[in-house]
């Protein structure tokens, strides 16, 4: 049996050895098995002619096509940003400097497709209008020259306007007021006069008031080395001047100066325009100053855009609701409306964002040629601004607004009925000679 074995063996080993060779021939490479050829990757074969010409075709007109970009939140808002800051290079180059920049704002060319060339500011010490970006400059620069005019004035202001800490300015004065309280009701008190530079509680709450200093030696103050008593060492101390004693009464006054003073504010230029009767009147165009993006703003902004798709997902209860449209009502800082009259004519005027919409009826009553009309204002889908104490934002009229005036339907009636003759438009003459063409 086992024979029999050996020899089918035999017989099979001999037919999967291969074809024959003679001795004289050269030996040739072992054949591989099966399973060897099935595992060794099989070599690929190259392209056709045609396979070629047609890859060639394909990549030429990929390199002509341009690449499609990923479409996402952050490049559009990155693209807008940078349309905006071309715009404002353009009209670097145009030339507007500083002296153009404290004038009023006029229609810039080049710059007809924005809606308003950007947000200005009137100072209240110089009448000058001024650019966003320059307001705090030019108001430093005022009062700097008022200091000519009347140093304590001036050094008044600087601290009220110029230190933004409201809580540590009021702390920080009250404190000078008990110093100079005390040299009022104790003339005769040599140590009240003397105010040491480096006590902890002058370091802490006082001197770091921007503009204290010059108010001390505005009001008669003089910096003195004076000898420690018991010591050999010396400190600085501020020092009232002798004469100044015999005006205590100016030091009081002084005083209640300090305490009373507000910080000094540019008022917002609301920059009224008058347009004829266009179809583009629902059309904004505006400029980087109603938003205001900065790189940390981008971040912020691609953030609540991801945080927005996630709540998609999730119920939300109302005080997230609430608590979510908070944070979209404090995006916008200003905003630019117009306001349609019946005969199509579009006042515009811009205004702060946190206003309330009762300063939009001041500033369309004082367009009017007659500012007893009442009237109402109506927002989109004929809704009306009943409550004047509402905030811009609060009502959705942020970053830009479309509203129409609508008179009193029965004082109108009775004003027909009259037979008066009613004016062409009841905007006032010296506002419709500044009418433009909105473009």
């Amino acid at each position: 049996m086992r024979k029999f074995f050996q020899e089918i063996k035999a017989d099979l080993k001999f037919k999967t050895a291969g074809p024959g060779q003679k001795l004289s021939e050269p030996s040739r490479a072992p054949r591989e098995s099966p399973k060897a050829a099935a595992a060794a990757p099989k070599p690929r074969q190259g392209p056709t002619d045609e396979a070629q010409m047609a890859a060639a075709a394909a990549l030429a007109r990929m390199e002509g096509k341009p690449k499609a970009k990923l479409a996402s939140s952050q490049e559009a808002i990155r693209s807008q940003v940078r349309k905006e800051l071309m715009a404002e290079a353009a009209a670097a180059e145009r030339g507007l400097g500083a002296e153009e920049e404290d004038t009023a704002p006029a229609a810039e060319e080049g710059a007809a497709a924005l809606s308003v060339s950007g947000v200005y500011f009137i100072c209240p010490l110089t009448g000058a209008v001024v650019r966003k970006d320059r307001k705090e400059q030019h108001l430093r620069e005022a009062i700097q020259s008022y200091f000519s005019v009347d140093p304590v004035a001036a050094s008044i202001m600087e601290i009220h306007t110029f230190n933004k800490d409201r809580e540590r300015v009021r702390v920080g004065l009250e404190t000078v007021a008990k110093y100079l309280d005390n040299i009022y009701l104790h003339p005769e008190e040599e140590k009240y006069r003397k105010i040491k530079l480096q006590n902890k509680v002058f370091q802490e709450r006082i001197s770091c008031l921007e503009g204290i200093h010059r108010f001390f030696q505005a009001i008669g103050f003089e910096t003195k080395t004076l000898p420690i008593p018991g010591q050999e060492t010396t400190e600085e101390f501020y020092v009232l001047k002798e004469d100044v004693l015999s005006r205590l009464e100016d030091l009081k006054h002084y005083k209640e100066q300090l305490l009373s003073s507000e910080p000094v504010r540019a008022r917002l230029d609301r920059q009224l325009c008058v347009f004829k009767p266009s179809p583009e009147a629902a059309r904004f165009e505006l400029p980087p100053d109603f938003y205001n993006l900065t790189a940390e703003e981008l971040k912020r902004e691609q953030r609540l855009r991801t945080e927005a798709v996630e709540k998609a997902s999730m119920l939300r209860t109302r005080a997230m609701r609430e608590k979510e449209e908070q944070r979209e009502m404090r995006k916008y800082n200003y905003t630019l409306v117009r306001v349609r009259f019946p005969d199509g004519y579009l006042l515009q005027g811009t205004f702060n964002a946190r206003e309330s919409v009762s300063a939009l009826y001041a500033f369309v009553r004082e367009a009017l040629r007659d500012d007893w009309l009442p009237f109402e204002l109506l927002g989109p889908g004929g809704l009306k601004l009943t409550d004047e104490n509402l905030a811009f934002n609060e009502c959705g009229l942020v970053p830009s607004a479309l509203l129409t005036l609508a008179w009193d339907a029965a004082l109108m009636a009775d004003i027909q009925a009259a037979g008066e003759e009613q004016p062409r438009s009841p905007l006032k003459p010296e506002i419709l000679a500044r009418v433009q063409i909105l473009s």
